[in-house]
């Protein structure tokens, strides 16, 4: 609890907190996600699926169980890495080689495109300390953690639950 400071007399003395600020009660928002498509990247979804869990309350990446049907999809393909987000929360990532030959990390590029999901667009150019500037910051960049920018914008579109839904959309990285 927070002492809070009261002026009693000209002096400062200590009153107790009248009440401790209201926590945050109500259930993440979880998305569903089938890795079964991501061939050999499907480690990468699942370490990009924990930076995002680390990282926001709001809303939880989970791994659809069986018979379940997932609000994201991910596809390894032989593209570029792409995502169609049907909406907040949902869509296909189509988890493209390309970028991989190229060299960039597949972890950054799990969480780059996890976060188009979640609602984020691409911020290129930009620094590796901006997960949503991809591949505009370069195949040293093994960043993969959102910075507080990003995570308050996630933050804040799953804080209401998603009522919001945005629309759906496609991002080409």
């Amino acid at each position: 609890m927070t002492a809070v400071l009261a002026l009693t007399a000209g002096q400062a003395v200590a009153a107790p907190a009248s009440a401790a600020p209201a926590e945050h009660t109500a259930a993440a928002r979880v998305v569903t996600y089938d890795a079964s498509g991501a061939a050999e990247f499907k480690d990468a979804v699942t370490k990009g699926a924990a930076v995002w869990n680390e990282s926001v309350v709001n809303v939880q990446l989970k791994p659809a169980t069986s018979g379940q049907r997932a609000n994201v999809r991910i596809i390894a393909d032989d593209g570029w890495p792409r995502t169609a987000s049907t909406g907040l929360g949902s869509g296909t990532i189509y988890f493209g080689r390309q970028a991989v030959d190229e060299g960039h990390n597949t972890v950054r590029i799990s969480s780059h495109e996890l976060g188009h999901i979640l609602g984020l667009p691409d911020r290129k150019p930009g620094p590796c300390s901006s997960l949503m500037s991809g591949a505009s910051a370069g195949t040293s960049c093994t960043n993969a953690y959102p910075n507080a920018a990003e995570k308050a914008e996630v933050e804040g579109d799953f804080g209401l639950a998603g009522a919001a839904a945005l629309g759906a959309r496609t991002f080409r990285d």
